[in-house]
Formats: structure tokens, sequence, C-alpha cells
């Protein structure tokens, strides 16, 4: 019974579909043993996407984050006999603003963690299409490893700020660019922004997720990539689990691949949040970190129908 810490519904985020109790029951029918409920934070006007500026305004986003919240709350108790949910939700970093908003969610509502995440660099989506992509790049210089580094720098303005338990597609920028498969050690730059910021998820404790969304998406490596992965072990650091779906259809899609990329990066155990684990972040009172051997994750009957 595998954990995922990464998901959206149709219901709550314009890009994804079907409803979150029908992603839940997706996640039960499929053994999972926990499974996040982590959707989008509203964002200004300037901020939508594209699927969302004749749909919504700033109002309507927001209400519709409150509407998640207690969404979320009624499926966890009417679905806790079967798994055991988790509510957070997934940050962005954009613009400075970006950061009061997420804290004052922190404030306003009570969660068990939530994913921290970049989308954006220079104000404009990454991984949202090609096109968005080059506007980016042009905006960062012309090339990818400046915009790498410009990502990389936009990161680690997030994490001081917010400290994310959970860090999210840790190297997402490479999706829609030209070294979507390269070896980041080959751009010193950047790979000094990586190693950077890995030490400073180290320092306070977060995780870093092993996304397998990017082995759906084309990617021949989940994120983060191997050298990423590598880098983190040898500063003791850990690693959750997540799908990052975006309806039934995606929940536990590759996590036979992730499984095999665990093991070949030689990641001995596997940390998931739950009620009953340590708690080391008092903005989470009630819930923390566990952990499972990947040994023993690797023998569940999960795996049987994957």
């Amino acid at each position: 019974m595998p954990y995922s810490h990464h998901s959206h519904s149709g219901q709550f985020c314009g890009h994804a579909k079907d409803t979150l109790e029908e992603v839940v029951n997706a996640a039960i029918a499929q053994g999972f043993h926990s499974f996040a409920l982590t959707e989008h934070i509203p964002r200004p006007l300037e901020d939508f996407y594209p699927e969302e500026q004749d749909s919504h305004t700033e109002e309507s986003l927001s209400s519709l984050f409150d509407d998640f919240y207690t969404e979320a709350h009624r499926v966890r108790d009417a679905y806790s006999a079967k798994i055991k949910i988790l509510i957070g939700f997934e940050s962005e970093y954009i613009r400075p603003s970006t950061l009061e908003l997420v804290q004052s969610i922190l404030a306003k509502y009570a969660f068990d963690f939530f994913v921290g995440s970049v989308h954006h660099v220079h104000t404009i989506p990454i991984d949202f299409d090609r096109a968005m992509y080059e506007q980016a790049r042009e905006k960062a210089g012309g090339t990818d490893e400046r915009l790498f580094e410009d990502y990389f720098d936009s990161q680690f303005e997030m994490l001081q700020a917010l400290r994310p338990p959970v860090v999210g597609h840790f190297d997402l920028v490479r999706l829609l660019s030209d070294h979507r498969d390269a070896d980041f050690e080959d751009m010193t730059g950047v790979w000094e922004k990586i190693r950077r910021n890995l030490e400073y998820v180290a320092s306070y404790g977060g995780r870093l997720e092993l996304n397998s969304s990017g082995l759906r998406k084309g990617l021949a490596e989940p994120y983060p990539c191997l050298p990423i992965c590598q880098m983190f072990l040898h500063l003791g650091g850990a690693f959750v689990m997540s799908d990052d779906s975006h309806g039934v259809d995606q929940i536990g899609t590759n996590y036979t691949r992730l499984l095999a990329f665990i093991q070949k990066a030689d990641i001995r155990e596997i940390h998931f949040v739950e009620t009953a684990g340590v708690r080391n972040d008092s903005r989470f009172p009630n819930a923390g970190f566990s952990s499972i051997a990947t040994s023993k994750l690797a023998d569940l009957a999960f795996w049987e129908n994957k």
C-alpha cells in the first residue's frame, strides 16, 4: 500500500478531471495506504492560467479553495475506514505577494502539510506549454541555462520564505526545455544553485517528492532526476512518493517505474506523512513523517496490480 503526497481533481482544478470523491475512491480501489489532497492555492488575476481567465474571478478562485477545504474534510471523514486522507495544498512562488497569500492560507486553515512548488519564472508559467516556456526563456536571457538558473533562484526564495515540508517536482523546469533529459552537472552555474537549494532543504528537514508525473509526460526519469537524488541522499535528505495525478486515470500511473527508479538511486527508505508520524514543524501539530524501508515497500502486494 504505497503513498501519494500530491494530487488534483477537476472539481477544484481547471486542468484536471473528476471530483474529489471520485479521486479518493480510485485511490482506495488501487490499494493506497494514504493519499494527499493538494489543490492549488488561489492566485491574483494577473497570474490566472489561460483556462481560468474566462471562468473565474479572483473572488471565485478564493471561494473555490474554501470549498475544497470543506469538501476534503467531508471526504476524509466519509472514507476514514478505508484510506488515510491527508489534507494539504500546493503552493506557488510567482511574485513576492504570493508568499503573503500562502502565509495567510496557513494562518486561516489547519493542514497536515503542503507541497512547495514553483511553476513560474519571471511570472510566466514554464510547464504550461512550449510557447510560454520560450517566453520565460527569452526573458531570462535566451538560453535554457539562464532560465534554469533563474528557476532555481526563485525556488530558493520560496524555500527560504515557506520552508515547505515537501518540495514539489524539484526540477520541473526541464520539462519543456531543450535539455529535458540532460545532465545538470554539465551546467556549472545551475548545478551550484541546485546544490545550494538541496542543502537548504536538508537543513530544515524538508523532503523531496519523487514525482512520477515526469514519466507520464515523457521524461526519461521522474522529478527529480538521478543526479539530484544522489546529491540529496549525500546530504542526508529524505524522499516521499507522489503521482501528481490530475484525475482518476492518472492515480498511481508509472508507479512501477518509479519504484524501479527508487531502487536504482539506492534510496533505501521512503517517508510519508501521517498522524502518528514524528512532528518537527509547529505549523502542523496533527501530522508528521514516518518511513518505510524500500525493501519492504517493494514486497507489498500493491505492485502486482501495477
